[in-house]
């Protein structure tokens, strides 16, 4: 009996079939592909956690970005406030200082002013006791006395400067 060669690779396939279910292909298969599923959704599952804390992370950068940015106003405008006050501290002590220091060159200026009054008096009296001493010691005539008073008043101006 010779068969067909169809014949023969029908056995085949059918011994390749039984060969397969014997060895339990299909469930190794299934079991493979099973598996293989499984990996790859908790891969998929861990990725969806790690861009969740990765948003989680992104969002708390904001936050603090945007606290930061607002300390740093709040420092600028403290910063700014303590210059006003500063600057203001300084112009009122300035102006005080200025003030005092006017006050003492008046006063200084009314010394000045007192001490050259005081000189004035004091020559004034001294050219009149020294007339007065002159006219005693010459005992001259009244004629002759007005004329040196009148000497000794022309002579305090030159004796003043």
């Amino acid at each position: 009996m010779q068969f067909d060669a169809t014949f023969w690779v029908a056995v085949a396939f059918i011994a390749f079939i039984a060969v397969v279910l014997y060895f339990k292909v299909p469930a190794m298969l299934a079991k493979m592909l099973d598996e293989r599923a499984d990996r790859i959704k908790s891969e998929l599952d861990e990725a969806q956690k790690l861009r969740e804390d990765a948003q989680a992370m992104f969002a708390d950068y904001q936050r603090r970005q945007r606290d930061a940015l607002a300390t740093a106003e709040e420092i600028v405008a403290k910063a700014k406030e303590d210059a006003e006050i500063i600057r203001k501290e300084s112009e009122a002590e300035l102006q005080a200082t200025l003030k005092r220091r006017q006050e003492l060159a008046e006063a200084k200026i009314r010394q000045a002013e007192e001490k050259a009054l005081a000189e004035v008096q004091s020559i004034a009296v001294e050219v009149s006791i020294a007339a007065a001493e002159k006219l005693m010691k010459d005992n001259l005539k009244a004629k002759e006395a007005g004329a040196l008073i009148d000497q000794s008043i022309k002579d305090l101006g030159s004796q003043l400067n």
